[in-house]
Order: C-alpha cells, then structure tokens, then sequence
C-alpha cells in the first residue's frame, strides 16, 4: 500500500512506529532495577518525621506548636535513637515528650509537661534531644 499524504497507510506501519518508539523508552527505564528505584525512593524518604493521625490530634487538642527548628532537633533524637537499635522510643525535647515509631519515623503521640499523664510504655529507649 501507498503512504497516503505523509500518513501510514496501513495499521503495521503504525504499529512498528509505535513500538520502535515504545521499545526506546522501554530500554531507557529499564536502566535501573526495581530494587534501585525502591532504594533511592526510600533514601529519599527516610528521615522524612511523619505524625499519625493520634499525634496530630493531641498536638492540637493541648495547644502544642512545634517550630521548625524543634522538628529538626526531634528528627535527629530520633536519628540518634535509630543508631541505638531503639524500636519505640520517647524523645524530651524543651517541655515536650513524643512517643515514636522509629522504624517508620511516626511520632505516635505528644504530651507537654502540663499532662497528667506521665508514665511512658511500651518504649525501649528514651532519647534527650
């Protein structure tokens, strides 16, 4: 069959086009292993502090406001308690106490020194930051 005016003129042309082109980028993503993407995904994430839903809700519920320079100094409590093999972690910082999740860097739930609640389970490490 003819090209008809600098189109395909038949479905394989188009076909063979479309893979040749699928194949190139095909070959340019399969550069990098699952596993690789997955490792410098999580390189990324890692480090990223993250509240649970709980956390978030007894910031709020006691009037806790974290600046940022505050985040930064319990990102790196929780650094240093992950350097300790430490699981379930309480982090004092200022007038604060955080419960976290070190291995999904999830801080749990928060208190101030005004709570009555001032006995901590579950942890097997606590951290001063």
């Amino acid at each position: 069959m003819a090209q008809i005016s600098g189109s395909f003129s038949s479905i394989v042309q188009v076909q063979n086009e479309y893979l040749a082109g699928q194949s190139k980028k095909a070959a340019e993503t399969e550069a990098f292993s699952f596993q690789e993407v997955l490792k410098q995904k999580a390189a990324t994430q890692a480090g990223t502090l993250k509240f649970s839903k709980h956390a978030n809700e007894r910031l709020v519920s006691r009037n806790i406001t974290l600046t940022g320079e505050q985040v930064e100094r319990l990102q790196e409590g929780v650094s240093r308690a992950r350097e300790k093999g430490i699981r379930e972690s309480l982090v004092l910082l200022d007038n604060l106490s955080f419960i976290v999740n070190v291995k999904n860097d999830t801080v749990v739930t928060a208190l101030d020194n005004h709570s009555e609640q001032h006995v901590f389970t579950n942890i097997d490490g606590a951290v001063i930051a």
